[in-house]
């Protein structure tokens, strides 16, 4: 063995591990760390029993979301409200993505914002009832069209794209997960309370159910048809990082999340640090076109920073801050708690909390579209 050739197998084997570190930690923030969380829950639990256990992990999400969680709504607002005359008015996007960001920028707030007044000046548990159903309704449609973007996106950057066949039976596995999971299980409509609100949930009867789950196993195997077909055209199949986010997010955090009581809590943050992941890719590749000629913008990292503070400023604002001084100034206030008693001691925080979830839920609609001139910085290469 030369000189040379041993210089060169040294090399391969320095570069070597920061590639597959780099592989493993995007596999484990896209939803591969859900693989190693539910052992460790089930530890857990066996170790110190299921109310301790449950106790623990309600206290660290609760706090973590601070982090998590809550920047990631935020930073939506952020993302999506930049540059919003261009993005509503300028002639370098489309016409109907600037439609959709009219529509989701303007109508949709102000829809959303009439709804909660109304719920809170009437003190109906009934009106807020149905907002929250909606938020719990959109919430698996926001969670699977995020696994087909993981899948997608990430697959994009790797060199692998989809034929339009494998596209649409992805899709319908994505709709039928969602429409299964929320017909699942079976309801016949009952008492339940989300933020200190109180109402009846709609009815899923049992038919919908198994017509739901019916569906989600054909469009399971029309995926397992796809992909083999694939397999038997080119022998080869989509990178196993995107692919295993894909199924993670769509069976394990949509369909089949009440399968521990503890990873309940974690599912959140599981997908919130998904999210912020994409966020990252984005903007960290937009501030690197910035940064050099000709505009030699701010370095990368103090843009990153400012992002990051931000987010973390708005979410305590809109979730933590600004609910916490409503709902106090409201329980000081006579009048105004027996207005809305209807509502438990925080009307205030569940309506800024599905106010916040369902308006991120159209805005990431808008932002994450090919039509959005901004999303191909998410395929520049590292």
């Amino acid at each position: 063995m030369t000189s040379a050739t041993v210089t060169l197998l040294g090399a391969a084997e320095v570069s070597r591990p920061p590639a597959w570190r780099a592989r493993l930690i995007e596999f484990l923030l896209v939803g591969g760390a859900t693989l190693v969380l539910f052992p460790l829950a089930w530890l857990l639990r066996n170790a110190v029993g299921l109310d301790p256990a449950e106790l623990a992990v309600g206290f660290l999400t609760f706090h973590a979301a601070s982090v998590i969680n809550d920047p990631h709504f935020a930073v939506t607002y952020l993302l999506f409200y930049k540059d919003a005359r261009r993005r509503a008015l300028g002639g370098d996007i489309a016409p109907v993505q600037r439609a959709r960001y009219i529509a989701v920028g303007l109508l949709v707030p102000l829809a959303l914002l009439a709804w909660a007044v109304v719920a809170l000046a009437t003190g109906s548990a009934r009106t807020m009832g149905l907002m929250i159903q909606l938020m719990f309704f959109l919430v698996g449609w926001h969670y699977v069209k995020q696994g087909f973007g993981i899948l997608t996106v990430l697959s994009a950057r790797r060199g692998h794209r989809f034929s339009p066949t494998e596209r649409r039976a992805i899709l319908a596995h994505c709709f039928a997960g969602w429409a299964y999971a929320w017909a699942s299980p079976a309801d016949p409509g009952r008492e339940v309370s989300e933020k200190g609100v109180i109402y009846t949930s709609i009815a899923h009867p049992p038919g919908l159910e198994l017509a739901a789950g019916i569906a989600f196993g054909v469009s399971a195997l029309a995926v397992l048809w796809a992909l083999a077909r694939r397999w038997r055209a080119e022998r080869r199949l989509p990178p196993l990082e995107p692919l295993a986010g894909f199924f993670i997010t769509v069976w394990l955090w949509t369909v089949y999340s009440s399968l521990d009581r503890l990873m309940v809590y974690l599912i959140p943050a599981l997908h919130s640090v998904q999210y912020l992941y994409f966020v990252w890719l984005l903007k960290r590749n937009e501030a690197r076109e910035a940064e050099g000629p000709p505009t030699f913008g701010k370095p990368v990292a103090l843009r990153l920073a400012v992002l990051a503070a931000s987010a973390v400023g708005l979410g305590w604002v809109l979730l933590r801050g600004a609910p916490a001084l409503l709902d106090g100034a409201l329980v000081l206030s006579a009048s105004a708690g027996e207005s809305t008693a209807g509502l438990g001691e925080t009307p205030y925080l569940a309506a800024i909390y599905v106010f916040v979830n369902v308006h991120h839920y159209f805005m990431d609609s808008v932002i994450w579209r090919r039509d959005n001139p901004d999303t191909r910085y998410l395929l520049h290469s590292s």
